[in-house]
């Protein structure tokens, strides 16, 4: 009798965690752009040798030839910059493997595979997400980012 009730308590903490992770997995987080990074660090530096350019909004998602998500993460992200390529400041997609830019995943606390960015005009974290992005969310957060005046 123990046994089965030490099964059915296990049982359902697996399920609340499953549903938890489950639940934020792909949600968008805000990012505090009033908060940049400490003057120590070299994230610019390490943004553009990835590729980030200056003066235009990036969506930077961190993959790995291992990471199954991943490519669907690029479709979604391909996607959505696709929709936004004729806004007054089209969004970059910038892919970067997390085994060639360990440094920088380090710099931008990447805990796991994939995590996806959106960094405005300036280079700054506005977003992040953990997991597969919704084509809404993303739209809906990255579009700010592409108008003049409101990414700076």
């Amino acid at each position: 009798m123990i046994t089965v009730v030490i099964l059915v308590v296990m049982l359902t903490a697996a399920i609340a965690v499953g549903i938890l992770v489950r639940r934020n997995e792909g949600r968008v987080r805000a990012s505090a752009a009033a908060n940049p990074p400490e003057p120590e660090s070299n994230r610019a530096a390490l943004l553009a040798a990835a590729g980030v350019l200056p003066g235009r909004p990036t969506v930077l998602h961190f993959s790995a030839d291992w990471c199954g998500p991943c490519a669907a993460v690029r479709r979604v992200v391909s996607g959505v910059v696709t929709e936004l390529a004729d806004a007054e400041l089209a969004p970059l997609d910038l892919e970067v493997d997390i085994d060639a830019y360990p440094e920088l995943a380090r710099e931008l606390n990447v805990l796991s595979l994939p995590t996806t960015f959106g960094l405005d005009s300036r280079g700054l974290e506005r977003f992040r997400i953990s997991g597969v992005p919704k084509t809404a969310d993303l739209r809906t957060s990255l579009r700010p980012l592409t108008v003049s005046g409101t990414a700076e």
